[in-house]
C-alpha cells in the first residue's frame, strides 16, 4: 500500500490532530476503503441497516485510522483503533483507544454526512454536527447543558445555532471523559458543519487533503497555521 504514515513516536510530545470531512470525501479517497477495517469493524457495519448511516460509520472509522497513522508515525496496519466498554468489559464499543499506546487519545464522530476524528497526547474528544441541526428537546438539553448557558441561548431570538454549539462542546467533553479540558470549536462553512474538540494538549485542525500520501512525509506538529481552512474560525474556550 502506498499510503504510509510519517516516521514518529507515540505523539506524546506533539500537539493533537483534528480533521473534519464529509463522508463522501473520505469514501472517495483513493487509498481508503472498507477492506482496511478490522474484521470486528466489518461485522459491526453489517448490522447497520441504513446505507447512509453505514457510510457515515465507515468513513468515521477510516478517518480515525488515518489520523492515528498520521499522528503516531505507526505503520498503517498498526493504526487501527480498538474499543473497550468499561461497563460490560466487551470489545467493539466504548471509548476508542490504541492498543499498546496508552498515552494516545482517540475520538471520532459522525452525523448525517459529516465525520470527524481527533488524535492527541492524553484525553481527547471530538464532536461534529451538520450546522442545520437543532438539538432538543429542552428537557433533554437541561440534563446535558449548563443551566446558565442554556438560559442565555434560549433568550436569543434564534437559539438554534447557539444550542448546537453548546451541544457539540458538551459531546466533545463527554467523549474525552473530562470536563476540565480546553475546548477548540469552529464552524466549517464549506462542509456545513459545526465541530468542537476537548483535548489535554493544543490541537491542530487539518483538512483531509493534507493527510494524503505526500503530506505523510512530515510530522503532524509541522502542519502550518495555514492548514486551517479559511472558512473556519476556531475559538478556544477553557
Amino acid at each position: 500500500m502506498s499510503l504510509r504514515p510519517a516516521a514518529g513516536r507515540d505523539g506524546d510530545d506533539r500537539r493533537g490532530l483534528a480533521v473534519v470531512a464529509t463522508t463522501r470525501e473520505v469514501l472517495d479517497h483513493p487509498e481508503l476503503h472498507e477492506g482496511l477495517l478490522a474484521p470486528w469493524e466489518r461485522r459491526r457495519l453489517a448490522g447497520v441497516r441504513l446505507p447512509a448511516r453505514r457510510d457515515d460509520v465507515t468513513a468515521a472509522r477510516l478517518l480515525a485510522r488515518l489520523c492515528v497513522a498520521r499522528f503516531t508515525g505507526l505503520a498503517w496496519d498498526e493504526s487501527a483503533p480498538d474499543q473497550l466498554c468499561p461497563t460490560c468489559g466487551r470489545h467493539g464499543h466504548g471509548r476508542p483507544y490504541l492498543r499498546g499506546h496508552p498515552g494516545v487519545g482517540i475520538s471520532l464522530s459522525h452525523a448525517d454526512g459529516v465525520v470527524a476524528a481527533a488524535v492527541g497526547p492524553g484525553a481527547i474528544g471530538i464532536d461534529v454536527e451538520p450546522s442545520t441541526r437543532r438539538p432538543g428537546p429542552l428537557r433533554v438539553l437541561r440534563r446535558l447543558l449548563p443551566a446558565a448557558d442554556l438560559r442565555e441561548a434560549t433568550a436569543r431570538p434564534d437559539p438554534g445555532p447557539e444550542l448546537l454549539r453548546l451541544w457539540v462542546r458538551a459531546e466533545a467533553r463527554l467523549k474525552a471523559g473530562r470536563n476540565d479540558l480546553t475546548l477548540l470549536e469552529w464552524t466549517d462553512h464549506e462542509r456545513a458543519a459545526v465541530a468542537a474538540v476537548a483535548a489535554t494538549e493544543p490541537t491542530a485542525i487539518s483538512p483531509l487533503p493534507a493527510l494524503s500520501a505526500p503530506a505523510l512525509s512530515a510530522p503532524a506538529s509541522s502542519a502550518p497555521a495555514s492548514s486551517i481552512p479559511p472558512s473556519s474560525a476556531p475559538r478556544t474556550r477553557s
